[in-house]
């Protein structure tokens, strides 16, 4: 169900958290043309410029921790960024988020259709209704649990050590087809070389603690509350970001080549129904691997993990679009 709220005040503090080094600086380019719009219409405005990992979740949560009148942030920047400042976002307040996309994969603006353009999409963010999204949190951790959330998917084995290559790749290759804005074939030929590393797993996954499933052969397990991920892989066509629902897709069998089909089928938008692929729906799931697999959030890398937990919260997102 979508909820809808007012629209956001003319006189509204709209506060701009920017990744400048987004899609080989695309955000920088994006905030530029943002800023002469704000400055042309005399928009009040507010802006925090990120250098390192964790400076959009430690300006989201000084924002809105304490804070008691509503306020407005606006993401410039990639999934990495948004998925830091949602994270470190206080619910406490009233706090609506816009998103001006400018990074590499995107998965967000596409799922939700946003349109292109930075001044374009601001305009669009501005003159919109406030619209209630779910959100998830991966919770993993043997000593001491950590917690994270995640706006768009979170997953163990084949695609987080995807999104690791890639976080750790500086080549040149990669930073001429983010600028070409051909962000997704820089998945493909880091995804080619982690489809001969990977190695299976063993595992179950328990869904809304009541039904385990088990596998012999696990390559990946991904969660989603939106269906696109890796610049635009639909390996779960049918999430939707406000059912309060997680989409849960699992690919596993003992001849790898069997996901080709599935990459190819993702990488076009087509949900494709074959041996060793699973969907599953549910509001909470549990996924073991006997081995530690790479696990990421929203893209992100967060270490090699045997057991995760992922929830989906229900319409708490206050999203511009």
């Amino acid at each position: 169900m979508e909820t809808q709220g007012k629209e956001p005040k003319a006189n509204l503090m709209y506060n701009f958290i920017v990744n400048p080094n987004a899609g080989s600086g695309r955000g920088l380019k994006a905030w530029k043309a943002i800023a002469r719009y704000l400055e042309r219409h005399n928009i009040e405005y507010d802006v925090f410029f990120t250098r390192s990992s964790g400076d959009a979740r430690t300006r989201a949560r000084e924002l809105t921790e304490g804070a008691r009148e509503p306020s407005c942030i606006v993401v410039v920047g990639g999934d990495g960024t948004v998925n830091e400042t949602v994270d470190g976002i206080s619910f406490h307040s009233s706090v609506s988020v816009g998103y001006i996309p400018a990074g590499t994969g995107n998965d967000l603006s596409r799922s939700l259709r946003m349109p292109a353009g930075a001044v374009r999409c601001l305009k669009a963010q501005m003159g919109s209704r406030v619209t209630m999204l779910d959100y998830g949190v991966v919770s993993f951790g043997a000593q001491e649990v950590f917690h994270r959330r995640f706006l768009v998917s979170a997953g163990i084995g084949f695609d987080a050590a995807v999104c690791r290559a890639i976080a750790d790749s500086n080549s040149g290759l990669r930073r001429i087809l983010s600028c070409l804005r051909l962000g997704k074939l820089s998945y493909v030929f880091v995804g080619m070389r982690q489809f001969f590393q990977c190695r299976p797993s063993k595992g179950y996954i328990i869904l809304d603690g009541v039904r385990k499933v088990e596998f012999n052969h696990i390559l990946f397990v991904s969660c989603h509350i939106h269906p696109s991920e890796g610049g635009g892989f639909f390996f779960a066509p049918k999430a939707d970001g406000r059912d309060g629902q997680m989409n849960v897709c699992v690919f596993s069998h003992r001849m790898r080549f069997r996901l080709i089909p599935v990459l190819i089928s993702a990488a076009l938008g087509r949900h494709r129904k074959g041996k060793g692929l699973r969907n599953y729906t549910c509001r909470e799931a549990k996924i073991h691997t006997e081995v530690p697999l790479p696990v990421h959030v929203d893209g992100e890398f967060c270490g090699a993990q045997t057991d995760i937990q992922a929830e989906c919260i229900q319409q708490k997102i206050r999203m511009m679009f």
